[in-house]
């Protein structure tokens, strides 16, 4: 094994040559962004399609690594990654390569309905791809389309089963099956799903019900009545705040226990809680190992299923595969929801949690096999190239420029906090921050916001610290210009 060493060093040198000989080495600004040709394809594109959230558009032919390329021809280093969802930044030559194989080609035109037809190499996918790497405990795994859908099946399952307990284990017997074609009891049962202030779990009828990082993605939408718990809110530096933020722990903990205490009153129980590590597109906001620890206590007291929601923080930006290793549970999460940067979406499930029958748990898709195949080569970058241990060591002197940029301007920027590359910077406004990314961009950085006033960093693992002091240096000079 050690013999090995010096082929597997020289191999990781090797790729991050390559992939380093093709990036462009700054960015380079031709336009305003978005420039004449982003506006016109938007006009183009306005009568027939929403254009409202459309920033630009982006010439991916052109992209590469950690640099993206818009249709004006604007290179900006990247931090934002199509929301947190580029685990190897663009157009990656293994990807790339790994596209072109004909089992890829077949998937793509000849698109099986997984639910009912899979491929005879997707159970081998789906080993190769997702046990590889599952949360530890956890081994079981559904696929599924994205987040939203992952995070929606993930709580139809959690009610499968809290149903089945009361029922001693059996599955519906006619009176629940007549009852619920016309949504009565007890075929349709009373239960809720606990959620927190600042949540973001998607945009579907039933995860709005759990989402509340802001109003306009929850306005004009009827609700459940479900509870909204308090989520901590730290103040940083950690370490000089320690008594203020133990007890936001303790409050938010007490705040839980009460609100399932109210609903079962309520006759509706809380059946699943769902809780993102990093409460990502609400703003950045953390909650300590101790907090998640006592979470995970009241679920098990409680008889409650725990769902952790790693749709954004999975994938190893957080310094390991998924950012709630860092917890140290007693015992694991009884569901793990992903997406974004392991590029299909799904979830891990307990093996008590497995439902019996089939189409309760089913779509056309239940995922995509080309999303599989271009995730094992992802897992497999990851650990040739040691991604994970260089994300964690750029991780740590990222957040030290971070630091030191906000002790450089302490009138304009607070609350540097982040856990690897996954990190954040609070502003006093939210049209100061708009102006601080508006900005940024202009200057080749391209960036985004989160929550109220937050700017997020959502670099690819391939991010070096060539990088990180482009990024700061823009950073820095697009800071003094607001």
């Amino acid at each position: 094994m050690l013999s090995r060493l010096p082929r597997v060093a020289t191999l990781q040198a090797r790729n991050a040559s390559a992939i380093a000989s093709q990036e462009p080495s700054a960015p380079s600004m031709k336009t305003a962004v978005p420039g004449p040709k982003s506006k016109q394809l938007r006009e183009q594109m306005d009568p027939i399609h929403q254009t409202a959230s459309v920033r630009m558009f982006v010439d991916f032919e052109k992209s590469f690594g950690n640099y993206i390329v818009d249709a004006d021809g604007n290179t900006m280093l990247d931090i934002y990654t199509q929301i947190s969802s580029l685990p190897l930044g663009y157009n990656h030559p293994d990807l790339v390569k790994a596209a072109a194989d004909p089992k890829f080609i077949t998937s793509l035109v000849s698109r099986p309905a997984l639910g009912s037809f899979p491929r005879t190499d997707f159970p081998s996918g789906i080993s190769h791809a997702l046990t590889s790497i599952a949360p530890k405990g956890l081994k079981a795994v559904q696929t599924m389309l994205c987040g939203t859908s992952a995070n929606e099946n993930a709580i139809k399952q959690a009610f499968i089963w809290y149903m089945a307990q009361r029922r001693g284990g059996a599955p519906p017997d006619a009176a629940h099956l007549e009852s619920c074609m016309v949504q009565q009891k007890p075929g349709t049962p009373s239960l809720s799903v606990l959620g927190f202030q600042g949540s973001f779990h998607g945009r579907s009828l039933c995860m709005l019900s759990v989402t509340r990082s802001k109003a306009i993605h929850k306005v004009d939408i009827p609700a459940l009545d479900w509870p909204i718990a308090k989520f901590p809110r730290y103040k940083y530096p950690l370490k000089d705040n320690k008594e203020y933020n133990d007890a936001q722990d303790r409050e938010c903990l007490k705040d839980v226990e009460e609100k399932i205490q109210e609903w079962k009153k309520k006759d509706n129980d809380v059946a699943a809680i769902i809780v993102e590590p990093i409460q990502a597109e609400g703003g950045d906001h953390y909650g300590s190992p101790q907090f998640f620890q006592g979470l995970r206590d009241i679920t098990k007291k409680n008889g409650v299923v725990f769902i952790v929601d790693e749709v954004q923080t999975g994938g190893g930006a957080t310094g390991d595969v998924w950012a709630h290793a860092h917890w140290n549970l007693s015992s694991p999460p009884d569901i793990v929801t992903f997406s974004k940067k392991l590029l299909t979406g799904g979830y891990y499930y307990a093996d008590h949690l497995k439902v019996k029958e089939g189409y309760r748990i089913y779509n056309t898709w239940c995922g995509d096999p080309t999303k599989l195949y271009l995730l094992e080569k992802v897992v497999e970058v990851i650990q040739r190239d040691n991604l994970i241990e260089k994300t964690k060591s750029v991780g740590e002197k990222f957040q030290k420029a971070l630091a030191e940029l906000q002790a450089s301007h302490s009138s304009k920027l607070s609350q540097a906090r982040g856990r690897g590359t996954f990190a954040a910077i609070d502003l006093p406004t939210s049209a100061l921050r708009d102006k601080l990314v508006d900005t940024a961009i202009a200057n080749g950085l391209h960036c985004g916001g989160c929550g109220d006033k937050t700017l997020r960093f959502r670099p690819a693992l391939i991010f070096g610290e060539k990088h990180l002091e482009i990024a700061f240096d823009i950073l820095d000079k697009s800071v003094k210009q607001i």
